[in-house]
């Protein structure tokens, strides 16, 4: 599909939208860009589709603000807008969340830390729960290299502690795609569920995601 030509009419306009979502599988990533943005074909819109791309390539469901997007990708705030909405959009299906029910399974923990699935840095975060496991605070404990992450216990339960939580659920991201656990995620692991344990603060899992999975401790029997 041509973008080299702008409508004449809105009916014009409007078979073409429909035209496109027909095929969108079919299209090339600077025709879909092309297709949201409302921008024709060409060089201007092949930098564009570049300049996003390269910005969001690995944390598209991140956060990122219209400001940014404008910024770096050289969007009017229109455009900004609308590509913003669309990645919310996207994170909405992709991983719905009401954010009041209960976390009862890992599947539930990994839509609340949607957000870190996709980060380049592995993120320790935090899933704070009342007695009813419904979440009442979530916080990033630790922003760590592609490699290492480091974690001290005190850094975990005093949140926990201040905010009278019953219980928490680990979770944190491996940037490589691989949710296997590593020696020092199962001697952390442990380390934090023995400090749990002390202080009356249930350790309920441990969960490992990435892009397009994840692993449970508890599941796996490693907790």
């Amino acid at each position: 599909m041509s973008y080299q030509s702008q409508p004449s009419n809105d009916a014009e306009a409007a078979e073409i939208v429909r035209e496109a979502a027909s095929s969108a599988p079919a299209l090339f990533d600077h025709e879909l860009v092309g297709i949201l943005l409302d921008e024709p074909g060409g060089e201007r819109l092949a930098g564009i589709s570049e300049r996003i791309f390269a910005l969001l390539s690995g944390r598209a469901l991140s956060p990122v603000t219209t400001a940014e997007l404008s910024s770096a990708c050289g969007l009017s705030a229109r455009s900004a807008a609308r590509l913003s909405a669309a990645i919310e959009l996207s994170k909405r299906l992709l991983w719905p969340d009401d954010g009041r029910g209960p976390v009862r399974t890992p599947q539930d923990a990994c839509r609340a830390a949607a957000d870190i699935r996709n980060a380049g840095k592995e993120h320790f975060l935090a899933l704070y729960l009342d007695a009813r496991n419904v979440i009442i605070n979530r916080e990033i404990v630790s922003v760590g290299s592609l490699n290492a992450n480091i974690v001290h216990p005190r850094e975990v339960f005093r949140p926990a502690i201040a905010q009278g939580a019953a219980a928490v659920i680990l979770v944190h991201n491996h940037p490589s795609g691989d949710v296997s656990p590593s020696n020092e995620d199962l001697k952390l692991t442990s380390r934090l569920a023995e400090a749990g344990r002390l202080l009356g603060i249930e350790v309920l899992d441990h969960v490992i995601v990435a892009r397009s999975r994840f692993m449970s401790f508890r599941s796996e029997s490693y907790l």
